[in-house]
């Protein structure tokens, strides 16, 4: 049974209420001052509070996707390292290889791809930065109506340590830009769904770490390349937005400014604005001042021109950590870069702010591109 069964879940929860049951029926038994008296009141108690929690906690889980499996939950990767590929058998552009499909859930219809579109699980490899990663691409239903038609894309990042899966279920994105096509609020789109840890388990903050994984020439080229030679999406960055939460966040907005010969806008949703040092990270600069100062997106507006891109970025008034920096990001853009922000009154950094801000980001950023 899975973390975030139904069946696990309601299990939990009928324990703790038998538990509960229990510890009142046989309280008056129990009343003695004898140490198995006292054991079995211990007992009781101990195990009804465990259950209570045990039954929140999977509830939460399946709300927030704090953790995908059993093995995320106790720390266990699934992914077991980086394979690379030195002969470059992956063509011009690297290459995709779908290796599973599955209905767009929370869509009527969703099982017909020419209704609710259709989500392909893929592995990528890229072509520049020899990095192999698992990602998610939803196929919009007007894909499979209109075998001629060209669509923009978006690379969508999940933020660390979470999972792609978290992009389908948790945020919801393919369902979001389905309900937000069909009521005409944007157009269709194709989204490409992936955890920035393409180097498991290393947190390598979309960096392209000296001797290191060359983590941001994955994102910012070797991805789009590999997408658009599978699916029908153009090469031009017009054609292409980047959209992240939390880590993915900052990568969406670097991403989009370091790269405007590749992308058309970045929407950054409770983004940093620098890459930290942790013993998540590691050394990501190796004594490189450059490639630290780049990394920091202050440090960017500040001193490189201008990039023609759009950019989004999002924080609450309470509740978010990074709200004073985002005002120093805003004040700090200049012509020809256009900015934009979402600030709400309040919300945490959480699924549930997030899945606010997920639906007018998509419709900003569905605005900036176009197919052609």
């Amino acid at each position: 049974m899975g973390l975030k069964s139904n069946l696990v879940l309601v299990l939990a929860a009928a324990l703790a209420v038998l538990l509960f049951v229990a510890t009142v029926w046989l309280w008056p038994k129990l009343a003695g001052r004898n140490w198995r008296a006292v054991l079995g009141r211990i007992g009781l108690l101990a195990a009804t509070q465990v259950m209570v929690f045990a039954s929140v906690g999977l509830a939460a889980n399946r709300s927030f996707e704090f953790y995908a499996s059993w093995a995320d939950l106790f720390g266990q990767e699934q992914e077991m390292g980086v394979v690379v590929d030195h002969d470059k058998a992956g063509g011009a552009n690297g290459s995709v290889k779908v290796v599973g499909t599955q209905a767009v859930t929370n869509v009527t219809g969703g099982s017909k791809p020419t209704v609710g579109g259709q989500i392909q699980k893929i592995d990528v490899v890229g072509k520049d930065s020899d990095i192999r990663s698992p990602a998610y691409v939803y196929l919009p239903p007007e894909y499979f109506k209109d075998k001629d038609r060209q669509f923009p894309a978006a690379v969508v990042i999940t933020g660390y340590p979470g999972t792609a899966e978290n992009l389908l279920n948790g945020l919801r994105y393919p369902a979001t830009a389905h309900n937000q096509a069909k009521q005409g609020k944007m157009q269709p789109m194709i989204l490409v769904m992936l955890r920035p840890t393409v180097a498991p388990p290393r947190d390598t903050e979309c960096v392209d770490v000296p001797n290191g994984p060359q983590t941001e020439t994955f994102f910012a080229r070797d991805l789009p390349a590999a997408i658009s030679d599978h699916y029908r999406v153009g090469t031009k960055p017009e054609n292409w937005g980047v959209i992240g939460n939390s880590t993915g966040g900052y990568c969406a907005l670097k991403i989009a400014m370091k790269h405007p010969d590749k992308f058309a806008a970045g929407a950054g949703l409770s983004a940093n604005y620098r890459a930290p040092i942790d013993d998540t990270t590691g050394d990501l600069f190796q004594g490189d001042k450059k490639v630290e100062q780049r990394a920091d997106l202050l440090w960017l507006l500040d001193h490189e021109p201008a990039p023609k891109v759009a950019l989004l970025t999002t924080s609450s008034k309470q509740g978010e950590g990074n709200l004073k920096e985002t005002e120093q990001f805003i004040d700090k853009v200049k012509s020809p870069t256009r900015v934009s922000s979402i600030i709400l009154d309040s919300g945490g950094h959480n699924f549930n702010t997030w899945r606010r801000e997920i639906p007018p980001a998509l419709v900003w950023l569905s605005d900036k591109v176009s197919a052609k």
